[in-house]
């Protein structure tokens, strides 16, 4: 069984910082790309950041020079450093992860349960 697990989040104030972290675990042949999501009420869930397995990040515009993505391959872990958080970065967020497991011949999508963040202003 592979299973992505998801710690930080809160409630933090206008200006502030806070890390999300995601861990992999399970039957993991290897691991593609890995990266976080977000959705707020009504609307649809959106890119936040991703890493592939070898090469550049990618952000999403309304986050770029604010969050930053890092990976450790070693750990099959990817965090999210948020810092001057808005109100508009209240979301869940999900982390998200290509993965195959050793039981398939293939790479497919796996989700964390989501976390919540809230910004308040």
């Amino acid at each position: 069984q592979v299973q992505l697990v998801e710690s930080g989040g809160g409630l933090v104030q206008a200006g502030g910082s806070l890390r999300l972290s995601c861990a992999a675990s399970g039957s993991i042949l290897s691991i593609n790309a890995m990266g976080w999501y977000r959705q707020a009420p009504g609307k649809q869930r959106e890119l936040v950041a991703s890493v592939p397995s070898g090469g550049s990040t990618n952000y999403a515009d309304s986050v770029l020079g604010r969050f930053t993505i890092s990976r450790d391959n070693a750990k099959n872990t990817v965090d999210l450093q948020m810092n001057s958080l808005k109100s508009e970065d209240t979301a869940v967020y999900y982390c998200n992860a290509r993965i195959r497991p050793r039981s398939r011949h293939y790479y497919d999508d796996y989700w964390g349960q989501g976390t919540q963040v809230t910004v308040s202003s």
